[in-house]
């Protein structure tokens, strides 16, 4: 039976849909490291929120695990490459809790125009000090935004509400995107130096980290006031909080921090700072949105393939993925029988083409080509799948290339895959017959149609009177039982090839006596 862990607190909705799914679950908040790592091989499937390290240590004692699944958006506490080279699909929720981490900027951007909190705290220390606390109205104001995604676009959209000036600086939002939203799409030192308030909306990667640098906050207009709610580390704390003191920055609000649990800060002690613990995604709505939809993702996962939200692998819907099924088996078994005919003589695999004909050009290729790969370089690499080989690929500096043909097609749905390698160029295509069972039906242009089996043997040769004999009596003599026989040939007396199944592996020693027969140029056993 498939069995998850849930090892951070997560709603109790979520067990019940896993346990509706018939997948066996276990909820285990709190264990320490040394604990999680003790029993996480008995798992299939790890449900996390914050709290759980997915380290490289924890992945590798992982020995049966096949998703991570975050309740919620950011991932910087599972070590995704780690997790990619061992195969596991790595997956979060970026829509669950994306209007409450909104509506929570927006309410921190509030508190700092008003200075809410040090209000509250001086009138309920027994003071009136009205005349000590002067606001600033949002009416009118340019509000800049550091990333215009799922998140931030729903700030643009409350702060368009509330009549600001939304600038957007984030590489990947279009112009038309933008004019939906109503915002001006600018450059980060544009937006620096014209913003009267500065929120922060975007991932913590090597690109962004202290993207609100010391000479970033240098640049940007006198009296700004900046806002970050997405992840720690995209401020420089200590620069922000000598901005601050200098008067240059007027005030800060800020949810994340550097380092978690914030129990210090130089900013702790200044005025016009306001802090929350990690309060972005903190409703009852929130909680429960993630919670259903990470216990949604990984059963359809593990139960039927359908990915979503994947950090390191293509998206496969749950309607698609039943469709896809035999596409990507037969995709994995073409990239399985190019593999293992591409010897080592021939040269390091350089490039890899793979073309889709009929139906197959109107589905998701994405997946299909990761499954070509992942068979492709199952002979030549341990643990290979789906989700590490086109990381694999590009690691061993193959070139992968993609073609959609609109033509018509022999068949109904045809799949090619050719490997080049320093010395040669090898291809082979397959389709599905009566819908959904993988059948090889060419190798290297020669037409030869064939069923997979478990054990094959092939064997190219030249096409003249007397091998078949001479072939078929080795194998009997060998005591070795052909199932099916598959001949195929480029022109009379030219090449031609021979694809046998058999009831059992070929032995080395077998293989020798056939590739001392006359008129074989090549013998290969092949397994799937």
């Amino acid at each position: 039976m498939v069995k998850v862990l849930i090892s951070d607190k997560l709603s109790p909705a979520a067990v019940d849909i896993f346990r509706a799914r018939g997948i066996d679950v276990d909820l285990k908040p709190g264990l320490s490291p040394a604990d999680l790592r003790a029993i996480i091989g008995q798992y299939d499937g790890l449900a996390i929120r914050s709290a759980t390290k997915a380290t490289k240590e924890l992945l590798e004692a992982a020995t049966n695990l096949k998703v991570v699944g975050r309740a919620g958006i950011g991932v910087d506490n599972v070590d995704v490459k780690s997790a990619t080279a061992r195969g596991v699909v790595v997956m979060n929720t970026p829509h669950g809790n994306a209007i409450t981490t909104a509506e929570h900027a927006i309410a921190m951007m509030f508190a700092l125009a008003r200075q809410i909190p040090e209000a509250s705290a001086s009138t309920k220390a027994g003071k009136w000090e009205k005349n000590r606390f002067m606001g600033v109205e949002l009416t009118g104001k340019t509000l800049g935004l550091i990333g215009c995604g799922n998140i931030g676009s729903i700030v643009a959209n409350r702060a368009v509400g509330l009549h600001m000036k939304v600038l957007a600086y984030d590489p990947f939002l279009s112009e038309k995107r933008a004019l939906d939203l109503g915002v001006e799409k600018v450059e980060l030192d544009a937006l620096l130096g014209r913003a009267d308030f500065i929120t922060l909306h975007t991932p913590l990667t090597d690109a962004t980290r202290n993207i609100l640098s010391g000479d970033a906050l240098a640049k940007t207009k006198k009296g700004v006031r900046i806002v970050n709610c997405a992840r720690g580390g995209l401020v420089d704390e200590a620069a922000l909080a000598e901005a601050i003191k200098s008067g240059h920055v007027a005030g800060a609000a800020l949810d994340v921090f550097e380092t978690e649990p914030a129990t210090e800060s130089p900013l702790f002690a200044l005025e016009n700072v306001v802090c929350t613990p990690h309060l972005g995604a903190a409703t009852t709505e929130a909680q429960e949105n993630v919670a259903l939809q990470v216990a949604e993702q990984m059963s359809d996962f593990l139960l039927t393939g359908a990915v979503a939200n994947a950090i390191n692998m293509p998206s496969v819907s749950a309607e698609d993925a039943p469709r896809l099924k035999p596409y990507m088996e037969l995709c994995r078994l073409l990239g399985a029988f190019a593999g293992q005919l591409t010897q080592a003589r021939e040269g390091v695999i350089r490039r890899v083409a793979i073309e889709y004909e009929g139906l197959a050009a109107a589905l998701n290729q994405r997946p299909l080509s990761a499954a070509v790969l992942a068979g492709l370089m199952s002979p030549m690499m341990e643990g290979v799948n789906m989700v590490n080989a086109p990381i694999a690929a590009r690691e061993h500096g193959i070139d992968v290339a993609e073609t959609v043909h609109d033509r018509p097609s022999e068949y109904q749905t045809l799949v090619r895959v050719t490997v080049e390698t320093d010395t040669m160029s090898r291809s082979v295509a397959g389709t599905l017959f009566a819908g959904s069972r993988p059948r090889l039906v060419e190798v290297k242009g020669i037409k030869v149609e064939a069923d997979f089996a478990p054990h094959m043997l092939y064997v190219t040769n030249q096409d003249k009177p007397g091998f078949i004999g001479r072939f078929g009596a080795t194998l009997a003599g060998a005591g070795i039982n052909i199932a099916t026989f598959h001949l195929g040939r480029a022109d009379a007396g030219g090449d031609a090839i021979c694809l046998v199944s058999v009831d059992e592996a070929v032995p080395e020693e077998v293989l020798d006596m056939v590739r001392t027969l006359p008129l074989v140029m090549q013998a290969t056993a092949l397994s799937f």
